[in-house]
This record gives C-alpha cells, structure tokens and sequence, in this order.
C-alpha cells in the first residue's frame, strides 16, 4: 500500500496542480522519446527496463534491453535460464547485482505467481530488488495504477517547482516530495503522466543549465522566476574517490594453451563473474616486473588460485572508477610454473575462444581482447 499524502504539507493551489498535469501531458505527448520500453506495455517489460535504469543512462540501456527481451521475452524464460546466462547478457551494464536480483525475483514469480507478473502493489514490492518507486513505476506505467513516482529526475523538478531548499535525499524531503507526487496525480493517464514527470526532468530539467524555456512549467516554476536553479537542489557533496592499484594476471598453460579464470566469491567485486586472477599490488612502471617484483606476484597468484605463475610479461593499464574507488590496473600474462591444478566449480581452464561463453567484467572483456 502506498502512504497516503500528509496533510500538513502545504503544497499549491488546485488551480495551479491542474495547470500542471495539463501542460506536462500535452507537452509529452509531442516530445516523449521513442522508446523501445513504451512499446507494448506490460509489467514484465517495464520491470526489465527499470531495473536496468538505475544508475544508468538511457542510451546505454535502449541495446541492452532489447538484447535482453529476445532473449528473454517472458518471466518464465528468465525464470529457467542459468544465472551465469543471466550475468552474460547483462555483462557491461554494471551492478551486478541487478541481475541476480532480477533472476530470483522472476524464480519466485514463476513458483509463487504461476509465471504472471503480479499487478498487485504489495506483492510486487515484495520482489527482491524491488522499492517503493520501482514497484509504483512498473504498475503506474504498464496498467495506468494510481500510484506516485519520486526518483532522480522528479527529485530535481519538485525541488524547483516547490522551491525546496534542503537536501533532496533527507528523510523530510523524501517524506514531502511523495506526498506532493501523490497530491499532483491526474485521475486517469497516469501511465503518460508519471511518464511525462520523469521526462521534464530528464530532458528540460537538467542538474546544470535547465532549459526553462522550452519547458511546459515554466509559467508555474518559481525557481525559474527567481534563476536560482543553481541553489535548488541543494548541491551535493563532491565525492571523494579513493586511488587503488591493482594486478591482472592472464595465467596460460603452454602445453594446452588454455588460460585460468576464476569465479568471483560472494562478498568480492562482480560477485557471480568470471574474472582473470587479481589482487592489490603496485608496481610504479608498466614493465616487466623485476625479481622480486615477480617474486611476490607469483605469491599472490598461489594464494588466490594455487598456481605459480613465471615469465611475467606485460599487457596492458587500464584506469576505470568502481564505486568511490579510482582503479590503475596492470595487466600481465604468465606462465604456469609447475602441475596446474584441475578445473574446478570456482576455476576453470578455458580456451581463448571460449571466454565469449563467460559472464565477465567490463574490464575483464578488455582483457580477454587483447588475448591471442
């Protein structure tokens, strides 16, 4: 159940909310981008693609999930497929855990729902990975449910039309932005309307340099009377990213030319992935490590896979951000000193050409690339 609108909220006149829906759904149903995700509405659709929008951004996504959707075109075929195959189709899209969210939540629909999308609020917020504003977008969306919307976008143009001055995050302005959102939902065309909020906010609305004048609120926008768009929202903090120096090893068995990969743990970056062996390590120059640069490498490599490595030769850097961390990686390729270990659930010796067959990191892909 949805929170009902606190009253002690002041917000605008009927006058000025009315205005409001009429100008946004008149202005969307001229600019709405076409998007594969408007088509055909339905649950399941607007749950893939929503999934997929969290932290990222809509041109990234519009391949990604038409990819996904003809692979899986119904919950019960995501539902059977393996988790690996799940990761493998998501692999660039980041958040791994979206994924695994997504794989468990249609298991359950398929066990608990008789492979049918639930359309009842309550159960859907149930699903793993599912919140208040993703479970009221998919229902609001694909069947026209009367059910607010508060996210990144909307976050900003209520800001500005309510001339909020307060961290848009904080708990109070949370509480008072979804009662506005409820307060301002039209009776009917709640799909285009909701739609239409996150649009403005995307497309007109921007972080820095709005462009009021094109926009259809701008006659009941008070910050753009004022021009304070730069102090509303409230501007975050800067974040502060932490340096990390990484190794990659692209461990080879000469006699077989096969190369070692490993399963990322529960608890490790991409947990689920397949990953080449790395660690933390610096080394200052991207060159040959010296002997006891190689020395302490091979160390590390045993204590992760059980395999030395000799022969140490580089690669490639790549510099790529995870989270609050700014990562410089040093790639190298190596020998396998001594008996490899067998294959196990957890590592596996692969051919190069099979490394397509294996969900990997984004950087992970890059280096598989420059392997022959």
């Amino acid at each position: 159940m949805t929170n009902k609108p606190d009253v002690s909220y002041e917000f605008p006149e009927a006058a000025w909310r009315q205005k409001l829906r009429t100008n946004i759904l008149r202005w969307y149903r001229k600019h709405a981008r076409d998007l594969p995700w408007r088509h055909q509405l339905h649950p399941y659709r607007s749950w893939i693609s929503e999934i997929m929008l969290q932290q990222t951004q809509v041109a990234t996504v519009i391949d990604y999930f038409n990819r996904f959707l003809e692979r899986f075109p119904d919950v019960t075929t995501l539902a059977n497929a393996p988790q690996q195959e799940v990761l493998r189709y998501w692999e660039g899209l980041g958040y791994y855990r979206r994924a695994r969210q997504l794989h468990a939540a249609a298991q359950i629909i398929r066990d608990e729902h008789d492979g049918e999308f639930p359309t009842n609020f309550d159960a859907v917020l149930a699903l793993p990975g599912v919140g208040r504003y993703t479970a009221g977008a998919i229902l609001s969306i694909s069947t026209n449910q009367r059910l607010p919307i508060v996210e990144a976008n909307t976050n900003r143009l209520f800001a500005r039309l309510l001339q909020h001055p307060d961290d848009v995050m904080g708990s109070d302005s949370q509480k008072r932005f979804w009662a506005f959102a409820e307060r301002i939902l039209p009776r009917k065309h709640i799909s285009d309307f909701n739609q239409a909020l996150m649009e403005v906010g995307a497309l007109l609305c921007t972080p820095q340099k709005p462009h009021c004048t094109a926009c259809p609120l701008k006659s009941i926008c008070p910050t753009r009377d004022i021009g304070n768009w730069d102090e509303i929202p409230k501007p975050k903090k800067k974040t502060k990213y932490e340096q990390l120096h990484e190794i990659a090893i692209v461990l080879r068995d000469e006699s077989s030319n096969a190369i070692l990969i490993r399963q990322c743990a529960p608890g490790e970056r991409w947990e689920g992935l397949w990953d080449f062996p790395r660690f933390e390590y610096q080394i200052q120059k991207p060159a040959r490590p010296n002997q006891t640069e190689a020395k302490e490498i091979s160390g590390q490599l045993k204590k992760l896979t059980r395999c030395k490595g000799s022969e140490f030769q580089w690669l490639t850097r790549i510099k790529h951000g995870v989270t609050k961390y700014r990562i410089s990686l040093n790639c190298y390729q190596a020998s396998v000193a001594g008996r490899r270990p067998k294959s196990s659930v957890s590592q596996k010796w692969v051919q190069p050409h099979e490394l397509t067959e294996y969900p990997l990191s984004v950087t992970g892909r890059k280096i598989a690339k420059t392997i022959h």
